[in-house]
């Protein structure tokens, strides 16, 4: 989840530099640090999100007890709050699924459903595996006989090198970059013809091959040890069934495959499709600014998640520090001379959906937003800024940053990040930005089934939230409003779960 895309909008703004040491205030970071160290609430909130409510499909009713039990803890702690709507697109509902590889021998094979795809109509559907390349609308055409009565391996697999393992040969290492170069060419034209007809052409697949005659379509889990990737939106709702089954798996068919063997499987998927359009909502809680409060500073993260595992490093982790950052704001008795902000988005893991119908419609109000500040990157401590094509902002950070440097939180860098929600209102002139962390092996539980609670890190989530809680603070009490950046206006967002990778 697409670089190229965000980089549309985030080229540099040639500006000079923000002379921002004496601009930054730093009085009352104290208080915000000590409340947020000393009197956490960050990872029993977390608890209740995860274990209780448990994981937050967009559209689920899970997602609707989040969104009512985040509004009630922020007006807890004194917060005004609402839940904003916005058009989401039809549900989805996992069911039970069950595979089996039946040759060359007999063995249960782990698979999860691709959201928003379809199930089997009730029976098992039974066939050969083929790998084939699906890359393009000609590539299909070149083997549309091959899938007939098949389950469907669209692509070759991730390149996975172990760990433990020695390091890769010259030669290794050649195939390896050479796979990854052939992906990389696939999207290398960012032009926006080209873009439109790689998303259509992706929305189109799953109803040519099913014309074709295809059983379904299997995905590399792309993770070691039989961790799986999910993803799927309602942009992208499909008719055939769509199963993630392991690397280990997928590779296994893989060099079946190769040395002549056809592997056979024999599957049954049961999922439920909505039939109309629904509502979906963002939590939105504020601090009203004591002198501005028509100016605001927000801070974002994602409150929905996937449903493999309890959705805790991604994001429940960054919704519960947007939480608790509010309620040490609160607690604190200081006064923002801006408004401060907290919404947690819905929808982000289907494609920013929530944050990309909030800023559009509040896109009258861009120019009175100071920054927005979003965290999504798992469970680990913040440490430092990336800049995301503004480098005239890096002596500001560096002066934000200031206060919460003897807490790790200290970096500042000059990279474009996507993924996640801030990218929403790049293209209305706003600057967003994106917290960087210690990953704490995010990659691993980022969309897999070991999202869960055993991996939080309470200690980190505490510094998050005193990071975010001082730098809102900050800007809202900046003597400035920050220049605003290009405006190419929001087709310029990501729009598809694919581009919510690269958090």
């Amino acid at each position: 989840m697409c670089k190229a895309t965000a980089i549309l909008f985030a080229a540099a703004v040639l500006a000079p530099p923000l002379r921002a040491q004496s601009t930054v205030d730093t009085a009352g970071s104290g208080v915000l640090i000590a409340e947020a160290l000393e009197r956490s609430a960050v990872m029993e909130n977390l608890r209740y999100l995860s274990d209780v409510i448990g994981p937050r499909l967009s559209g689920s009713p899970a997602m609707r007890r989040a969104n009512e039990w985040t509004a009630e803890r922020f007006r807890s702690y004194g917060l005004a709050a609402s839940l904003e709507p916005f058009d989401f697109g039809v549900t989805w509902e996992r069911g039970p699924l069950s595979l089996r590889l039946t040759a060359p021998f007999e063995r249960a094979m782990t698979g999860y459903s691709w959201a928003w795809t379809a199930g089997t109509d009730g029976k098992t559907r039974k066939g050969p595996v083929v790998l084939v390349d699906l890359s393009t609308r000609d590539s299909l055409a070149v083997y549309r006989d091959r899938v007939r009565g098949a389950w469907v391996l669209p692509k070759p697999s991730t390149p996975i090198w172990n760990p433990d393992a020695p390091p890769p040969s010259p030669e290794d290492s050649q195939r390896i970059a050479a796979i990854k170069d052939a992906r990389a060419a696939l999207t290398a034209d960012t032009s926006a013809p080209a873009v439109r007809q790689r998303r259509q052409y992706q929305i189109d697949l799953p109803y040519m091959l099913r014309e074709a005659g295809a059983l379904g379509t299997l995905v590399d889990g792309a993770k070691e040890h039989a961790l799986m990737t999910m993803s799927g939106s309602p942009n992208r709702v499909a008719p055939l069934p769509n199963i993630v089954i392991s690397h280990e798996d997928y590779t296994l068919m893989e060099r079946l495959i190769a040395h002549g063997v056809t592997p056979r499987l024999e599957g049954r998927v049961e999922n439920k499709l909505g039939k109309s359009q629904v509502q979906q909502w963002n939590t939105v809680g504020e601090l009203r600014g004591s002198e501005l409060p028509g100016q605001v500073v927000i801070l974002g993260a994602h409150l929905d998640s996937w449903d493999l595992g309890t959705g805790v490093t991604d994001n429940g982790a960054g919704s519960m520090v947007v939480l608790e950052a509010a309620r040490v704001l609160a607690k604190s008795g200081l006064k923002p001379k801006r408004t401060i902000r907290f919404i947690l988005f819905a929808g982000e893991e289907e494609g920013l959906l929530g944050s990309r119908q909030y800023a559009a419609a509040h896109a009258a109000e861009a120019d009175s937003v100071q920054a927005v500040l979003v965290i999504d990157n798992g469970t680990g401590r913040i440490v430092g800024q990336a800049l995301q094509g503004r480098p005239e902002f890096a002596e500001l950070w560096q002066a934000l940053l200031v206060p919460v440097a003897r807490l790790g939180a200290d970096s500042v860098r000059d990279d474009v990040k996507t993924g996640t929600d801030h990218l929403s209102f790049i293209p209305y002139g706003v600057p967003g930005f994106n917290f960087d962390q210690e990953p704490r092996g995010y990659n691993h539980t980022h969309h897999s089934q070991s999202d869960t609670y055993d991996k939080a890190v309470a200690e980190d989530l505490q510094q998050a939230s005193a990071v975010m809680a001082v730098t809102a603070w900050e800007l809202a009490n900046l003597g400035e409003l920050l220049p605003r950046g290009p405006k190419p206006g929001p087709e310029t967002v990501p729009t598809t779960p694919s581009a919510m990778s690269a958090k």
